[in-house]
């Protein structure tokens, strides 16, 4: 499926930010929460057509206002640039969704070289609920995670500025930074009476998004951590490395992972689904478009169980959502965050007048289900405390491979099939 996609960073890229939630890697890999850029072509819905009077009459308040500023505004010159930059900002956030927004020539240059793995910040992904700036996961080794942050931490304030209720990419950038600089973050962490303090010094961050082991036993463990431009290929030589020890069945770890690239995760289901629907993708006028399992899979007949928890979002989400509806393998873990749209990335001007992303769709599991604030409940729900990851004990790993041991004595994994 990579394979058909044109990756670029100029003109339309396309719907892949499965809404990462907006990632704030703070490091963001733009587009969780987390984003990656691809060419897709699709027919857009019919527009309202304008005619030139009905536009004009429209537009009327605003060159009106626009002459207001120009002849009354105390400080002059005005920057027609930023006054332009300030309506399609105002025009964006009208719409009320978080992840629908436009991002200067600074936040577009970073959110795009994030995408190309040059990330620096505290290491977090994070998304908007409510309002509220809300950790969904700290990336591994990151300075985020050394510091304590936890998923469904809120961020109140940011070197001492309230960030609740700001545009969603405006609080991002308040938090991120260049390597060796210090943030301040006040965070809300529930059953905390008080906001807790942390002074976070900001890193460059280096993703290893796949990681691999041959567990006691015998059992095959993969863990992803973000679903990126290289994530495919990784998955495939680490799988091959596994497969070739002969494993009685695998562990998928998708904790923490807050998504990616759209393309990459139909791809990664693709590697533990044999054939058959994966998503589907449901546009605002109804229309759907169901992607299926590529064919090319190399473990789609291995037992398996995947670990989720909620810092599991967006594309991991849509893996996890495949493998449960179809019947390929046990999610084991706690609920998963819930985000189920995509955005469409513009670059502006090839980027000089920054870019938009705007959401175009919300995807479905092959079953129908739209996770979206919902998230997806696992097969066995068990929780790992703050206590246990303190002391070193995975007892959503230890569950995972009960379950797994089970499946590898039965006939219940049949390798892309649906559940009998």
């Amino acid at each position: 499926m990579e394979s058909q996609m044109k990756r670029t960073l100029n003109g339309r890229v396309g719907p892949i930010v499965i809404g990462l939630v907006a990632a704030l890697l703070l490091s963001a890999m733009m587009f969780a929460a987390g984003y990656a850029l691809a060419t897709w072509q699709a027919s857009a819905p019919a527009r309202q057509a304008n005619t030139p009077d009905s536009l004009a009459q429209t537009f009327a308040p605003f060159w009106e206002t626009w002459n207001l500023v120009h002849e009354e505004y105390y400080r002059q010159p005005v920057s027609d640039t930023l006054l332009v930059r300030g309506a399609i900002q105002g025009m964006l956030q009208s719409l009320g969704d978080a992840h629908t927004g436009y991002m200067p020539p600074s936040q577009f240059n970073i959110a795009t070289s994030d995408i190309q793995g040059q990330l620096e910040g505290i290491g977090a992904e994070v998304d908007s609920r409510n309002g509220e700036l809300t950790i969904v996961a700290p990336l591994p080794d990151s300075p985020a995670e050394k510091a304590g942050l936890q998923p469904g931490d809120v961020i109140v304030t940011v070197n001492g500025r309230d960030v609740t209720g700001l545009p969603l990419l405006e609080a991002i950038m308040l938090v991120r930074g260049p390597a060796g600089t210090t943030v301040h973050l006040e965070v809300r962490r529930a059953g905390q009476d008080k906001l807790l303090q942390f002074d976070i010094v900001r890193a460059r961050i280096q993703i290893a998004s796949v990681a691999s082991r041959l567990l006691d036993g015998g059992y095959a463990y993969v863990r992803i951590s973000t679903f990126g431009d290289r994530t495919t290929e990784e998955l495939r030589q680490a799988l091959q490395k596994l497969l070739a020890q002969n494993p009685k069945g695998l562990i998928l770890d998708l904790r923490g992972n807050p998504g990616g690239n759209l393309y990459t995760a139909l791809d990664v289901a693709s590697q533990f689904i044999k054939d058959g629907p994966v998503m589907i993708e449901e546009w605002g006028d109804g229309r759907r478009k169901t992607f299926n399992a590529d064919g090319r899979g190399l473990a789609t007949g291995i037992p398996l169980t995947v670990l989720v928890d909620q810092g599991s979002a967006s594309a991991s989400e849509i893996v996890a959502g495949a493998i449960q509806d179809r019947g390929r393998g046990r999610l084991v873990g706690e609920k998963t965050f819930g985000k189920g749209t995509v955005q469409d990335w513009h670059a502006l001007d090839g980027g000089r007048n920054g870019g938009v992303r705007i959401t175009i769709a919300r995807w479905l599991t092959p079953n129908g289900r739209w996770v979206h604030e919902a998230g997806l409940t696992p097969d066995i729900l068990v929780t790992r405390s703050p206590e246990d990851v303190r002391a070193g004990r995975d007892p959503q790993l230890e569950a995972a491979l009960n379950a797994l041991k089970l499946l590898s004595q039965s006939s219940m994994a049949v390798g892309g099939q649906d559940a009998p």
